[in-house]
């Protein structure tokens, strides 16, 4: 009788190893969420993969260094509620079960947006702009739904995301169009009413611009004057290597805590690639043409910019450390540089490098350099 022999492809042997090396790597390097545990809560956003168990390297990873998840897409209403008949909540229920499981505070994003939201919600049954009225009530029956169903166990929501332009006014959306002003008031009452534990959160990018700031904080007042719970605001941080300046983010920050609310760094990621263009947008619809020049580091990233890299994340937590008491949680949009939605956004195609672990799911310089800043802590 022949012994028995398993005979694995190579490929997979490869594969295998990649993840024994980054499960080795987790359990050996310091843990964010231990560096940082008596300062804020360090998250990442998770796609379905992730939180499924089928995210290679990562799956060891996430538990490792985080405490509290955000979903990238499973919540949002094009994902969750697709037609007027049915809603699908499989994708999101796993979500919420990985979180659980995994001891996190979960995070639930989001509830009003004027992207990946279907066109349906705004049509009635002729294909014709739907009334105030009839919109306000599919709002609410949405986020009542949606908000119940996760009751005591998403322990925040982004209830409306990106409702204001870069000079501080309200955005143009349909949902402004058709409902008016208050479409933003009846959102949080809906959320609040569905889930009265559940903390409540307004989300958006590039506050920390004068103008658009200005907008926010009259925003966050009037709300709170209407009785809304507001219980933080969420600055996205898609950053730049030269933008914010850190007295431009310190700045921005201390401005929300005064309004007695607390501040989130919900979506951090750090764009060192040559820009696309000059805005400080993070509007999803941005598309430019791939070129060349814009996609330097398709063989890797030099070890000058690694340390660029390592400067200005050391550089973003030291003003996130020094204002830690108005600070409850900083969030990474993606886990690694795989998965990060800069590898097609603004430009389709290009190889990005914007967090704290490669694509290999090892830590990178700038991941030692915020370790650093914690020690002192």
């Amino acid at each position: 009788m022949k012994p028995y022999c398993l005979t694995v492809p190579l490929t997979q042997l490869a594969s295998l190893a990649i993840i024994a090396g980054a499960l080795a790597s987790a359990q050996a390097q310091p843990a964010l969420k231990d560096a940082f545990k008596n300062t804020f809560l360090i998250g990442a956003a998770l796609n379905e993969d992730q939180f499924s168990g089928k995210g290679g390297c990562a799956d060891s990873l996430i538990p490792a260094q985080f405490n509290t998840i955000s979903p990238e897409n499973v919540l949002k209403w094009e994902s969750i509620h697709p037609d007027p008949r049915h809603y699908r909540f499989s994708s999101a229920d796993r979500y919420v079960k990985y979180g659980e499981k995994q001891g996190m505070f979960v995070i639930g994003h989001t509830l009003v947006w004027h992207h990946q939201t279907p066109d349906w919600v705004f049509l009635d049954g002729t294909g014709a702009p739907i009334g105030r009225e009839a919109l306000l009530n599919r709002m609410e029956e949405h986020i009542t739904k949606v908000v119940k169903r996760y009751r005591g166990r998403i322990r925040g929501w982004d209830v409306v995301n990106e409702a204001l332009s870069e000079d501080g006014t309200l955005r143009d959306s349909s949902w402004l169009k058709i409902i008016g002003e208050d479409y933003i008031l009846k959102a949080y009452q809906s959320a609040h009413a569905a889930d009265p534990k559940a903390e409540l959160y307004y989300n958006d990018y590039s506050l920390e611009n004068a103008p658009k700031r200005a907008g926010a904080i009259a925003l966050i007042r009037k709300l709170q004057s209407q009785g809304i719970p507001i219980a933080a605001v969420g600055l996205q941080g898609h950053y730049k290597m030269d933008w914010p300046a850190p007295a431009q983010l310190d700045e921005t920050i201390q401005a929300f805590a005064a309004l007695g609310v607390k501040v989130m760094i919900t979506e951090l990621d750090v764009d060192l690639l040559p820009p696309a263009t000059h805005s400080q947008e993070a509007e999803v619809s941005m598309n430019f043409e791939l070129e060349a020049k814009l996609n330097p580091y398709t063989n890797g990233l030099p070890d000058s910019v690694q340390q660029a890299l390592a400067k200005r994340y050391e550089d973003l937590f030291g003003v996130f450390v020094e204002n830690r008491k108005s600070i409850s949680r900083v969030t990474f949009w993606g886990v690694t540089d795989d998965n990060s939605w800069l590898n097609g956004w603004p430009i389709k195609g290009r190889t990005s490098y914007p967090l704290l672990f490669d694509r290999q799911c090892r830590p990178k310089p700038a991941f030692d350099s915020v370790i650093r800043v914690a020690q002192p802590l």
